[in-house]
């Protein structure tokens, strides 16, 4: 069995680069005031654990994480938080768009609609928004999701 590494600075660094420095900081700050602990328990052990481990590309981890959250539903801040991430780490509008289109067969069309507009809305917010990312006129995949 090949044991379980944890690397808090690598969390912490890959956070900052999939969210920004601005949003980890006032995310953190906030949560941390009214869940001490709570924030950097979340980033050791998800960014500097799960996201570490071998096995899938950053692209494909979002791909999992754009598909789980919107076939769970009610968790829209978290989705809308993944969608910026994925245009962050270069996935296209498009390529976001096909995963939720894909999910209607196995989460149900109501979730994969919920999902399409959580990132309509991501898109629209245009490119400022979510780092160097895409906007809605991207949707269509010509143009890139502005990787980092």
């Amino acid at each position: 069995m090949t044991p379980s590494t944890i690397d808090r600075d690598a969390g912490y660094r890959l956070l900052a680069e999939m969210a920004g420095p601005s949003t980890v900081e006032s995310t953190l700050t906030g949560l941390d005031s009214l869940a001490p602990g709570f924030p950097d328990w979340i980033v050791t052990a998800l960014f500097g654990g799960t996201y570490q481990r071998e096995g899938l590309a950053l692209r494909d981890r979002q791909i999992a994480n754009l598909a789980a959250l919107t076939a769970i539903g009610g968790v829209e801040p978290q989705l809308d938080d993944h969608v910026r991430n994925s245009l962050r780490i270069g996935m296209s509008p498009r390529e976001i768009v096909e995963v939720m289109v894909h999910l209607a067969p196995y989460a149900g069309v109501p979730r994969a609609l919920a999902g399409l507009r959580v990132a309509a809305g991501v898109f629209a917010d245009g490119p400022g928004s979510a780092g160097s990312a895409g906007s809605a006129d991207d949707a269509d995949g010509t143009a890139p999701g502005g990787a980092r």
